[in-house]
């Protein structure tokens, strides 16, 4: 072989050689991509999946087994931020910002205010369904139980058969219904238990389903009616628990007192007078012989009391019985609790009412009881 061939057959070799180099770094790279591709195709389907699996969460219900219907309201000029934050405040949503994401999304500016009912069994879809107004158009059978102060779970009971699908009879077996019972219990310990546990007592729930309007509709069960009337006792109540935990007396007795009062004056400042001679008389070691006991343990209202209806024999007959009672007597407005909590200090003992102007007397002993009975109660 020539010098010159010998040169070429060199350069050949050489090319061939840099030419299986870049080939090998070429596999080499398309390897690596092909690699890389994986592994990003695999972020890509970790990523969209953990955010399917965050959003499917995020939209589901807080607690499904929570079915109890709750008063929502939104006040005028609040914006989707402080409906968002509220909704998280009650623990109805998971996330407040995602919740204000997913309104962009679902196309949603805002809502109108109003007072709404959700529960934290509803889907993020079906809360912004009722807060849009929409769950109240489909339903068209929506009604308002009216509970008045001062009425006894029977006068309730006319109240929910007169505005909804249940009977009177609904209404009573359900409030006793001691599996229900137990639940609410569970649910409101600070409320229930006393009057769970409390001797002699006629209905458990006497006297903690708050007064007040309720929403009823098809899609309200009587038992998520009675617990939202409980809810609300609860809510009332929860401004003066400490105030409660702090007095001589139980939450029994204070709920007992307040629906004695309740039913015995109209307006606060009385209520507080009244609320006064009880508690006199109770620390006096006095029965507190109020016709109003008598009428609950005779099971029917009366305009006058005979001997024989004061002889009754229940615990709730407080002209044969001292203290207050196993427990309330109907459901007492907010300000008859507050009367029982706060009373007027006097040194009254007795009290009686003008039965034509409901004006209230008191007295400070027997004698002069007697003078205010002869002249406002026994004049004709």
């Amino acid at each position: 072989m020539s010098q010159n061939e010998h040169k070429k057959h060199s350069l050949i070799s050489e090319t061939d050689s840099k030419r299986d180099i870049r080939k090998k770094e070429t596999s080499i790279i398309k390897k690596i991509m092909k690699y890389f591709m994986i592994a990003l195709l695999a972020i890509v389907l970790i990523g969209g999946i953990f955010t399917w699996n965050y959003i499917n969460g995020e939209v589901k219900p807080v607690d499904s087994e929570q079915t109890e219907l709750v008063e929502f309201e939104i006040n005028q000029g609040e914006s989707v931020k402080d409906v968002a934050n509220h909704l998280k405040e009650k623990e109805f949503i998971r996330n407040s910002k995602f919740f204000t994401f997913y309104l962009k999304f679902k196309n949603v500016a805002g809502f109108k205010a109003g007072a709404y009912q959700v529960s934290k069994s509803m889907t993020l879809d079906e809360i912004i369904e009722e807060l849009s107004g929409k769950g109240k158009e489909k339903n068209l059978n929506a009604t308002k139980v009216v509970i008045r102060e001062g009425e006894q779970l029977s006068d309730i009971s006319k109240e929910v058969a007169k505005s909804t699908k249940y009977s009177a009879e609904d209404f009573m077996a359900k409030v006793q219904d001691s599996s229900f019972i137990e639940l609410l219990v569970q649910k409101y310990p600070k409320l229930l238990t006393q009057s769970y546990n409390s001797y002699n007592v006629k209905y458990v729930l006497e006297g903690f389903l708050f007064p007040a309007t309720y929403d009823m509709n098809d899609n309200k069960t009587l038992q998520m009616l009675i617990t939202e009337m409980v809810a609300k006792t609860d809510e009332v109540l929860s401004k003066y628990y400490s105030q409660i935990e702090a007095s001589p007396y139980t939450l029994q007795q204070i709920m007992a007192l307040a629906s004695l009062i309740e039913k015995e004056g109209v307006k606060l400042e009385d209520r507080k007078k009244i609320a006064s001679v009880f508690y006199n008389r109770l620390e006096k070691g006095m029965m507190l012989q109020t016709d109003v006991a008598v009428q609950y343990a005779l099971g029917e209202h009366k305009e006058a009391l005979s001997l024989k209806d004061l002889e009754v024999d229940s615990p709730y007959n407080l002209y044969q019985n001292y203290g207050v009672g196993p427990g309330p007597y109907n459901s007492p407005s907010e300000d008859s609790i507050v009367a029982a909590l706060e009373p007027e200090k006097t040194d009254y003992l007795y009290f009686v009412a003008d039965i034509h102007t409901k004006e209230i007397y008191f007295a400070k002993t027997y004698e002069e009881h007697l003078e205010l009975k002869a002249k406002y109660v026994d004049k004709e």
